[in-house]
């Protein structure tokens, strides 16, 4: 058989520029919690062999009214801990388990928003897997928190990949060009901000664990983004679950959310989230044999058509079995030898 280039650029072509990012963004903003946030990514990563969370540290939520600068300064100073603890340099660790730690700085017409960048971006841009911005309505307001971005970060040459939260109607309304967007790698839904736009039309029950997966105006917010993100590539994240405490309540939103609603990230407010949401958007170990049974088979038929067990597969189901492989290999599944050296 004819050597064969990766699987990746075999099946999915153009398709293989898809982003793909950690499942749990875990957000926190008070530096105790910060702290040991970092410390629970890093034994994650060594017990999955990957880094399978995405740390976020908070400014919109997390800094006191009038303490913005200080709250910024502790951020900065609490990434270069994270980093000189575990010695390493972002830009030339391993990907698979580095350190990956970003912030969620104010709204662009927040008067913080520009502080925020200035200290945390001109000093530690450069250890960022991305910012978020949050409160995004249009493309306008993503080509302005990118412009302030990339003055602060000017003397890198590896430009800030930028989240966005879209919190309303109107920034639903444009959430296919925000998705378009070439520097947005992820767009997230702002569930409480969105049900509280609606001046009261939408009842508080949309903003619970049950309510939000049947209001047929947040359902139809959360199907736009995922759809949006699906077309041009790029990563939606499903919104928060307030009900940290409640363990069936995080496992049951989890799995609607990766199952039902096509969304491939989510965030986490709690430590006791991360594993179920971890746990939710991993394929089961049935589906991974399968997939790895699949495309085995494949490579040794040079990617032609296969029977396996009765059923035929071409490169069409491929492209759905390697995918499975890949969620597999982000959520820290063992993986087959026959695949896993792909990764």
């Amino acid at each position: 058989m004819r050597e064969m280039s990766h699987p990746r650029e075999i099946l999915l072509g153009s398709q293989a520029r898809f982003i793909s990012l950690p499942v749990c963004d875990h957000y926190c903003g008070v530096e105790a919690r910060i702290n040991k946030s970092l410390a629970l990514q890093a034994e994650l990563s060594h017990e999955f062999g990957t880094c399978v969370i995405d740390v976020t540290l908070d400014c919109e939520d997390g800094a006191p009214v009038g303490g913005e600068i200080e709250h910024a300064n502790m951020l900065v100073s609490s990434i270069n801990n994270a980093y000189n603890a575990t010695k390493i340099i972002a830009i030339h660790a391993p990907d698979k388990t580095r350190p990956r730690i970003a912030v969620r700085v104010h709204a662009i017409d927040h008067p913080a928003f520009e502080t925020d960048i200035e200290i945390i971006v001109t000093q530690v841009g450069h250890h960022l897997a991305h910012v978020m911005i949050p409160k995004v309505e249009s493309v306008a307001d993503v080509e302005k928190a990118i412009a302030a971005i990339d003055a602060a970060n000017k003397h890198s040459l590896h430009p800030i990949p930028i989240h966005v939260l879209l919190e309303s109607p109107k920034a639903i309304h444009h959430a296919f060009d925000i998705a378009a967007h070439p520097r947005v790698q992820s767009i997230s839904f702002g569930l409480m901000d969105f049900v509280s736009s609606h001046g009261g039309a939408i009842p508080a029950s949309a903003m619970g664990v049950s309510g939000q997966f049947e209001h047929p105006l947040v359902v139809r917010a959360k199907l736009a983004i995922s759809s949006a993100c699906h077309a041009h590539g790029k990563v939606p994240s499903h919104c928060v679950v307030t009900e940290f405490s409640d363990a069936q309540a995080i496992q049951s939103a989890a799995s609607k959310a990766a199952k039902n609603f096509g969304y491939t990230r989510m965030w986490s407010i709690h430590p006791s989230q991360i594993r179920p949401i971890i746990a939710a958007f991993a394929p089961d170990e049935a589906a991974i044999d399968e997939a790895n049974l699949i495309i085995a088979k494949a490579k040794q038929a040079d990617w032609a058509p296969i029977n396996v067990k009765g059923v035929l597969h071409d490169r069409a189901s491929y492209r759905f079995y390697w995918q499975v492989l890949e969620r597999a290999h982000q959520t820290g599944k063992p993986l087959d030898a026959s695949v896993a050296h792909y990764f």
